[in-house]
């Protein structure tokens, strides 16, 4: 990589946390749960006593934007990337700051410091009643750097009610402990020039035991760093939302969060946290994808990020008016996501389809669109919008069968949408259906039930077929395969010990899914490894 897209500094902790609190770098995994554990956090303290470094963050400097109102360049924010647990940390063991841990609570992790410990074990630990009522330790070192902290009169204080310790060596050990802030942090800040494939590259090479970044992490960060277009407060529905979709548990904590409660998004997501047994339970990027397909043309949320950095594609700079226009657009894309009415008017298309159960939704890529399809053809007029239903659940198959949005999704989702848009959606649907011929249905599709894995889009596709049509399952005398999906479980039709027994023993062809049905297991323990010709007569 170019020199000209990074530049590395040496700054101090001191230093770093100061770029943090005014607001010259943004941190904005901060509003999301922390990580780290207190002894974690605990560790970094100790190994900074000890001088050892703090490493390198990693720092990206988003595009300055151009205001054409008023002709001049507004500097572009400064997103921290990598080494957020880090500075989280030392945000709330040295300065006391609270984060959200998971249950979305926040508390600050104090860490307590001892100085009557031996050489050779550590002086910090993890501030617990136990040590808050020991006077031999300082509960909290977040004391030693406040502005107005005087050692001059904390020393002999705590000497008074500890005889036992030397007044200089304390002295000495607290200074210690407030030079930790002197320690050296290595900052590279990527250049506002490189794509979001670039700095995600960088960012693998450079922290290969983290988390891999993905596009829709950098969207979640570009929204939590804007303060001027609702982005913060997007962010946080989107964040809550998905949370209440998973843990019901988390509504009495929702309005603890004041500013958000008092927010037009509260109710768009309090709704979701009262409704059980949901078979499409979205994540954040789920939520992101099918917002900005519903009101672009687009597939690809790197562009998503562009956009909300205010870039031209045209003339490829970046300007404050597409800033504005995205945030509002995109946040529209977020309120017809969250509506409960369209939400719960697409699981209702999806169950009708037979996809009962969430082990038959196996791709996300096209339930997204088949969600984002949903809502763009409730605003065309030249759909019948009682045939909506049949259009979505009839593309979300195809899409399944076809392995469609597999392999390079954002790229085939975002030929479909410009096509959509080039052809209108009917001639366009036409023309894909069209292309499932009678080849396709008699030989590609009993080829793909060739395997023995229980998730192959066809084997899904059929038990969503046999639930959608409420066939019976097989001598179930009224059981319906619906109602089996739970409770039952997956046997062979030509038993596997039969087949073993007339020499079939390789296990892809006993296994195959094509062998599989859904019995009750009486009914299996009657077919034992009986022929069917045998058991068919005897049952």
């Amino acid at each position: 990589m170019d020199q000209d897209k990074f530049s590395i500094q040496i700054k101090n902790v001191k230093n770093i946390l100061g770029y943090i609190f005014d607001d010259s770098i943004s941190i904005p995994e901060i509003q999301r749960p922390f990580v780290w554990d207190g002894a974690q956090v605990r560790d970094l303290i100790d190994s900074m006593y000890n001088g050892y470094p703090v490493g390198f963050i990693v720092i990206w400097q988003n595009p300055d934007i151009y205001d054409k109102r008023t002709g001049k360049l507004s500097a572009g924010k400064k997103i921290l990337i990598d080494g957020q647990q880090r500075v989280t940390a030392l945000m709330t063991s040295l300065c006391g700051i609270p984060v959200l841990d998971k249950n979305f609570e926040e508390r600050p992790i104090t860490i307590a410091f001892n100085p009557f410990a031996e050489d050779g074990k550590s002086p910090f630990e993890v501030t617990s009643v136990a040590i808050r009522n020991d006077k031999r330790w300082i509960p909290d070192i977040s004391i030693f750097f406040k502005d107005g902290f005087d050692p001059y009169s904390f020393v002999p204080e705590f000497c008074d009610k500890n005889p036992e310790m030397n007044k200089e060596i304390l002295g000495k050990k607290i200074m210690r402990v407030i030079s930790m802030q002197s320690l050296s942090v290595g900052i590279i800040e990527l250049s506002s020039s490189l794509t979001i494939d670039e700095v995600t590259e960088i960012f693998i090479r450079i922290n290969s035991k983290g988390s891999a970044l993905t596009q829709a992490d950098f969207v979640m960060s570009t929204l939590a760093a804007d303060e001027q277009n609702g982005g913060n407060t997007l962010r946080k529905a989107i964040d809550y939302f998905c949370h209440l979709a998973t843990s019901h548990d988390f509504l009495s904590h929702l309005d603890k969060d004041e500013a958000f409660a008092s927010s037009e998004y509260y109710n768009m997501v309090y709704w979701i946290g009262k409704k059980n047994n949901l078979i499409y339970i979205p994540t954040f990027d789920d939520v992101l994808r099918v917002a900005f397909m519903s009101q672009y043309d687009r597939g690809k949320l790197a562009n998503l990020v562009d956009l909300l950095h205010g870039r031209d594609f045209k003339t490829r700079t970046y300007q404050t008016e597409i800033v504005v226009d995205t945030f509002s657009r995109f946040s529209e894309g977020v309120k017809l996501f969250l509506n409960s009415f369209n939400f719960t008017n697409f699981i209702e298309m999806i169950l009708k389809s037979g996809f009962v159960e969430k082990d038959l939704l196996r791709s996300r890529m096209a339930i997204d669109f088949a969600y984002a399809l949903s809502l763009r053809l409730r605003n065309d007029r030249s759909i019948e919008k009682t045939k909506i239903q049949h259009y979505v659940s009839k593309w979300y198959v195809m899409s399944i069968l076809r392995g469609r949005y597999t392999g390079s999704p954002e790229s085939a989702m975002e030929r479909d949408w410009r096509a959509i848009r080039d052809k209108g959606f009917l001639p366009y649907f036409d023309e894909v259906m069209e292309n499932l011929s009678d080849t396709f249905w008699q030989v590609t599709i009993p080829q793909a039930l060739q395997t023995s894995s229980t998730t192959a889009p066809a084997f899904l596709v059929f038990q969503a077929a046999q639930c959608q049509g409420n066939d019976d399952s097989f001598l179930g005398y009224g059981a319906k395969v619906r109602d089996l999906l739970e409770s039952a479980e997956l046997h062979h039709l030509f038993p596997k010990q039969y087949l073993r027994d007339n020499n079939i023993t390789e296990t892809s062809r006993y296994n195959q899914v094509a062998n599989y049905a859904y019995l009750g297991k009486t009914v299996n323990a009657a077919i034992g490894k009986l022929p069917p010709c045998e058991y068919m007569q005897k049952i």
